[in-house]
């Protein structure tokens, strides 16, 4: 079924799909939209589903613990500052190894924060025990939501994922999408069993205790080692999908033009649709640019990284988020996967607040990456993009 739809509609519609028993979310702009689409599936009597109205993004994530944790399918959904009041618990439901699957419409977030797309708060999750997914368009995120329960139940993985979405680029403007059918879905995703249920009432156990020193160490490296295997996951659900669905979205990267490029840009989120044409413009020109999508955050493709940018003279890094005073955090992933390499790193910083990033901005980032290769150094590593006051290069 081919539809005109935002971001929002192609999430809920996977949800129902997905036959998710319980949801609990509560509204935040720009993510209002996906759980009002919801309560109108269930209203219509066209999902079969308990929806749980709570007070705060705090009581949502509580209830899907729970609900996850009696051996049901859930889900929630959150943006900006309902993701920071998320924070405490989140801890919980990886740490419970719950395969919770959570849409994030990307919004910034602080006094000087509005409603527009930002990755500072997804950003600063990252390393709650979740896996997380950046999309590029409508179609992926619809693709992602089924993908995303085949890959947190796996019984390498059981751990909660995010799909992260740009808000209002997304979430408010409509693009044809192939919105999935129930029969295809089961064909792919089968019914929910959990591998373990912690709440019982006829076998009662504490559950998400204070756990003693002795053995803290050892649930986190389980936890450490479950994101590792969640990269072969990742690709063969994926694959999966292709089969079934006939639309590959490549797993933990995907690359343009990467093979005899000098230089590469590697970016998340819609951005790249606006990298993609700039790229190929370059081709064009004889310039030998490269393009890579990283689609998976956590667990982090490193090894993928490093092979690919293996022979680049520099390497740029697009972020829509900043770690104050350092950097941003995809550009320390990458400086990381490249540690032993004499390339010189650049990061990009910007489209803060949601600020548009031009065609204009993204060949800004390739004419310094160009420079940069020609004389085997970068001025600075780090570069604010479209900034006031400040020149790139």
């Amino acid at each position: 079924m081919r539809r005109v739809v935002g971001s929002n509609y192609a999430t809920s519609h996977a949800v129902m799909r997905a036959r998710v028993e319980v949801i609990a979310a509560y509204p935040i702009t720009p993510q209002t939209q996906m759980v009002e689409h919801i309560a109108k599936f269930i209203n219509d009597g066209i999902m079969d589903c308990e929806y749980i109205n709570v007070e705060s993004e705090h009581s949502a994530i509580s209830a899907v613990i729970a609900s996850q944790a009696a051996g049901v399918r859930s889900f929630t959904s959150t943006a900006s500052q309902g993701l920071a009041l998320m924070h405490e618990l989140l801890f919980s439901a990886g740490g419970l190894r719950l395969p919770i699957v959570m849409g994030v419409v990307n919004r910034s977030v602080g006094s000087t924060g509005g409603i527009w797309v930002e990755y500072n708060d997804s950003m600063p999750q990252r390393d709650c025990g979740w896996l997380q997914m950046y999309v590029e368009t409508n179609q992926e995120v619809h693709d992602m939501i089924l993908q995303a329960y085949k890959i947190a139940e796996d019984k390498r993985v059981l751990l909660p994922i995010m799909i992260c979405s740009d808000g209002f680029i997304l979430s408010h403007t409509v693009e044809p999408v192939e919105l999935a059918e129930q029969e295809e879905v089961d064909g792919f995703l089968p019914k929910y069993e959990a591998r373990h249920s912690y709440l019982d009432p006829k076998d009662p156990i504490a559950s998400g205790i204070v756990t003693p020193r002795e053995y803290r160490q050892e649930f986190a490296y389980q936890i450490h080692r479950a994101m590792l295997e969640a990269k072969d996951v990742i690709g063969e659900v994926n694959r999966d999908f292709a089969d079934k669905f006939g639309r590959d979205h490549s797993g933990l990267i995907e690359t343009e033009f990467v093979e005899d490029a000098e230089v590469i840009l590697l970016t998340l989120g819609t951005v790249t649709s606006t990298a993609r044409g700039v790229v190929r413009e370059l081709r064009k020109k004889g310039k030998k640019a490269g393009l890579v999508k990283v689609r998976a955050f956590r667990p982090y493709p490193a090894e993928r990284i490093a092979e690919v940018c293996k022979d680049a003279r520099a390497v740029g890094v697009y972020d829509r988020s900043v770690s104050f005073g350092v950097g941003g955090p995809h550009y320390l992933e990458v400086r990381n996967a490249l540690f032993d390499s004499d390339v010189p790193v650049i990061d990009f910083i910007g489209g803060l607040g949601g600020r548009d990033v031009a065609e204009a901005d993204v060949r800004s980032m390739y004419d310094v990456l160009l420079e940069a290769a020609k004389t085997g150094k970068a001025k600075r590593n780090i570069e604010w993009v479209n900034t006031r006051g400040v020149v790139l290069g």
